[in-house]
C-alpha cells in the first residue's frame, strides 16, 4: 500500500448527552469519500482517542470499516504510551478490519532514538498491521529524528512517515527516504502544499474535515505541476489554517463542523470554542460552504 493525496484525520462527533454520534459519524464518512479523499485516520489525537473508552474505540473503528466498506483505507491511531498498549491497541485495530495503524510515539515518555527504534520494529513485527509513524513533538515532546526514520523504513511493513514539523531544514532530511514503498505525509496544513511541491506524498489533515474538496484538488494541483494554481487556492484557506490554531485541536474544527450542520460537543478536560471566537467560526463555516460548492 501506498499512501498518498488527501487524507482526513476525522473528529469524533459526539451528541449532547457525550455518546458518539454515528448518525453524525457516517455522513462525516460520507462527505469524505463523495469529495474524493484517498483515505480517513479514525480514533487519532483529532479524533480525541484519548477520551474513547476501549468499548467505543472498537465500536468507531468497526462502524468506519463497516461504511468505508473498502472504498478508500481506513488508519487507526493506536499509539500510547507503552510498546505493550500500543501493540495492544494495534492488534485491536487489525481484528476491527483497519487497514493500517498510524502510530505517533509514544507521549510524555521521551523514549532515546534507539527507544523508538525497538517500539516501532516491535510492533511492525507484532502488531499484523502496515505502521505509519508519526511524529508531532509538540505534543508528545519525543522527536522521531530523520536518521532514525531512515533505518525505520527498511522494515517491510513500515510504509510511511506523517511529519508534523514543518519547517524546510527538517523536510529537506526526509525528502530522500520517499519511495514507492514509504511516503512521506505532511501533518502540518500551513506548510503541507510546499511539501507535497517539493516532493511528499501527500498530508493527513484536520483543515479537510471541513474542506475535503479543497484539500483533494491542492493535492492534485500539485501532483500536475501547477504550482500557482495550487498556492492560490492555498493562499484563500490561510485564515482557516489560523483559526484552527487559535485554540487546541479539535476545539476549532469541531466549532465549523457544528456550523456545517455536525455537533461540536467534547470530552473533558476539553471545552468547546470560547466566545470570543464565534463570529469568526461563523465566517469560516460559510466561506467553507462556499469554496467547497465551487469545486463540486
Amino acid at each position: 500500500m501506498h499512501l498518498s493525496g488527501s487524507i482526513t484525520a476525522l473528529a469524533t462527533p459526539f451528541a449532547s448527552s457525550g455518546e458518539i454520534d454515528f448518525p453524525a459519524w457516517r455522513r462525516l464518512l460520507d462527505a469524505q469519500i463523495a469529495a474524493g479523499t484517498r483515505a480517513v485516520v479514525v480514533a487519532g489525537s483529532t479524533g480525541e482517542a484519548a477520551a474513547l473508552e476501549p468499548a467505543e474505540y472498537q465500536s468507531l473503528l468497526e462502524d468506519a470499516v463497516a461504511h468505508v466498506a473498502r472504498r478508500i483505507p481506513v488508519l487507526a491511531g493506536t499509539g500510547l504510551s507503552s510498546t505493550a498498549k500500543t501493540l495492544a491497541q494495534t492488534q485491536i485495530a487489525r481484528n476491527c478490519g483497519a487497514d493500517v495503524a498510524l502510530v505517533v510515539t509514544p507521549p510524555y515518555v521521551r523514549p532515546t532514538q534507539e527507544g523508538l527504534v525497538a517500539h516501532y520494529q516491535a510492533l511492525a513485527d507484532q502488531g499484523g498491521l502496515p505502521i505509519v509513524l508519526y511524529n508531532v513533538p509538540g505534543r508528545t515532546g519525543c522527536d522521531l529524528l530523520p536518521e532514525t526514520v531512515a533505518r525505520l523504513r527498511e522494515h517491510p511493513r513500515i510504509i510511511g512517515l506523517k511529519e508534523a514539523r514543518g519547517d524546510e531544514e527538517r523536510w529537506a532530511a526526509l525528502y530522500p527516504l520517499r519511495s514507492p514503498t514509504f511516503s512521506l505525509l505532511s501533518g502540518d496544513d500551513p506548510t503541507f502544499l510546499r511539501a507535497v511541491l517539493d516532493g511528499a506524498d501527500g498530508v493527513i489533515s484536520v483543515a479537510s474535515n471541513v474542506v475535503p474538496r479543497c484539500f483533494r484538488r491542492l493535492c492534485d494541483l500539485a501532483v500536475a505541476g501547477e504550482g500557482a494554481a495550487a498556492r492560490d487556492l492555498d493562499g484563500q484557506l490561510q485564515a482557516l489554517y489560523d483559526f484552527l490554531g487559535v485554540e487546541p485541536n479539535p476545539i476549532p474544527v469541531k466549532a465549523v463542523l457544528k456550523r456545517l450542520g455536525c455537533g461540536d460537543s467534547l470530552r473533558l478536560p476539553l471545552l468547546p470554542l470560547s466566545a470570543v471566537h464565534g463570529a469568526k467560526a461563523d465566517e469560516l463555516a460559510a466561506f467553507c460552504r462556499r469554496i467547497e460548492a465551487g469545486l463540486s
